[in-house]
């Protein structure tokens, strides 16, 4: 873990994996020996090579859009690298957000930095009055997207390095 200046640790962000796939099975689920009561979801999805990936969907993962996922949607669902998970296969993980794979919209997960660039370098958020920037249960969020987790809906960006964008709409992943 690094330091900041001071000594102090700095504040606890994640890293966030991806699996691109179609869905191919989505059925309620249970955790330890309560039943099955709907408010989870066991999704199956199959990547482009036939792989499979399991995801548990929970009341707390944010759908982009808030779009009714369905057997047959490519979609795309994040994960947060340093949460536990059971050594198991197919692999199985939390699902933290998902977004169904729509032309024309990118979608990008991760940590953004004072300026507004993300952990990977690869992409810088223009913020004007016209971002919408929410929470995940859809108010306003009142302060700053700076060093927060984002989730960031946009539609085109420059070709620099890092790109930039103007983004659609930006969704802050309070803690």
């Amino acid at each position: 873990m690094d330091f900041n200046f001071n000594g102090r640790m700095p504040f606890r962000r994640n890293r966030f994996g991806s699996v691109t796939g179609t869905i191919v099975d989505l059925v309620p689920t249970r955790i330890g020996n309560r039943r099955a009561n709907g408010c989870m979801l066991f999704v199956t999805l199959e990547d482009e090579d036939g792989n499979t990936v399991n995801f548990v969907m929970t009341p707390a993962t944010y759908v982009v859009d808030f779009e009714t996922l369905s057997v047959g949607m490519m979609c795309t669902f994040w994960y947060a690298m340093d949460a536990p998970t059971p050594m198991i296969y197919p692999p199985q993980y939390n699902a933290v957000v998902a977004a169904q794979e729509k032309t024309g919209r990118m979608v990008n997960v991760g940590y953004y930095n004072m300026s507004l660039v993300n952990e990977d370098q690869t992409l810088q958020l223009n913020m004007d009055g016209s971002v919408d920037v929410r929470t995940t249960n859809n108010q306003y969020f009142q302060g700053n997207p700076a060093n927060h987790n984002l989730v960031v809906v946009y539609e085109n960006s420059t070709r620099s390095i890092p790109a930039q964008t103007t983004p659609k709409e930006v969704v802050v992943l309070c803690d």
